[in-house]
């Protein structure tokens, strides 16, 4: 009998060991996915409308902890909730680059883009008060260029609205187009194509 239950008070004791390490584990585990979550939504701020793939990625290693977490995998969960922190300083160091690079090139589309339109919108005012068009432009090659102007002037509004709320990789590429478009209509209408923009 005495024997009996010194065995129950060994498994007694046991058990209460086993449940305080789970606990222990379960919570080092929650405060780790508490500081991943913060470092998840920090980086998704900042990063999301410059390298919204890696931003992605980033997010699906949080839900894969949730995962593990939700599966009593205090462990599991609690290593990889502890490697994201670092992933998510790598998708805003990605995304600082990002920033950078785009602004540079917004800044040398916004420096040539208006110029551009400019010359065509000059050219397109003195060819219409003109009786004749020149001998290389036909009256339908001029009404199109005139509707490529207006496209390209609406286009670069747009892409100004884009860059305003920071929407950097939209505007670059709406920039990008209304580049074309100018670089097509001053070829239609005979005009010399800036350096800058044949490249």
């Amino acid at each position: 009998m005495r024997k009996f239950i010194f065995v129950l008070g060994v498994v007694a004791i046991a058990a209460v060991f086993m449940l305080s390490a789970c606990s222990g584990a379960k919570k080092a585990a929650e405060e780790a996915l508490k500081t991943a979550e913060q470092a998840v939504n920090g980086a998704k701020a900042e990063a999301e409308k410059v390298v919204p793939e890696q931003v992605n990625t980033l997010e699906a290693a949080l839900n894969s902890v949730k995962d593990k977490f939700a599966k009593s995998d205090y462990k599991g969960a609690l290593a990889d909730a502890q490697a994201i922190p670092s992933k998510a300083k790598e998708v805003l160091d990605a995304a600082k680059a990002k920033k950078e690079e785009f602004t540079k090139t917004w800044t040398n589309l916004s420096e040539g883009v208006p110029k551009m339109i400019d010359a065509i919108k000059n050219r397109v005012d003195i060819l219409s008060k003109s009786k004749k068009l020149p001998a290389n432009l036909t009256a339908e090659k001029f009404s199109e260029a005139k509707s490529m102007l207006t496209e390209a002037m609406n286009d670069w509004g747009v892409s100004q609205e884009s860059f305003k709320g920071g929407s950097l990789a939209e505007a670059v590429t709406k920039a990008n187009s209304v580049k074309e478009k100018a670089v097509q209509i001053l070829k239609t209408l005979g005009m010399p194509v800036p350096e800058a923009a044949a490249s």
